[in-house]
């Protein structure tokens, strides 16, 4: 995908979307990632988690997992 960043929930979005910060004011609406061997995991306002950015559209990505704090 794009580039790899962190970022916190900042809001919980129906259709399994959340709205993500990342730096100091860009926010992006992420899904989680999917797929075989994925376990379901869920995300509340104020989790710390890695995203990939999409490349063609800045303001979308894929929740890759949450991150260690």
């Amino acid at each position: 995908m794009g580039a790899t960043v962190t970022g916190r929930v900042v809001a919980v979005l129906p259709r399994a979307l959340y709205r993500v910060a990342i730096g100091d004011r860009r926010e992006v609406i992420a899904h989680a990632g999917s797929g075989l061997g994925r376990n379901f995991i869920r995300l509340v306002v104020g989790d710390v988690v890695i995203l990939d950015v999409s490349p063609r559209d800045g303001g979308r990505g894929r929740i890759v997992r949450r991150a260690d704090q």
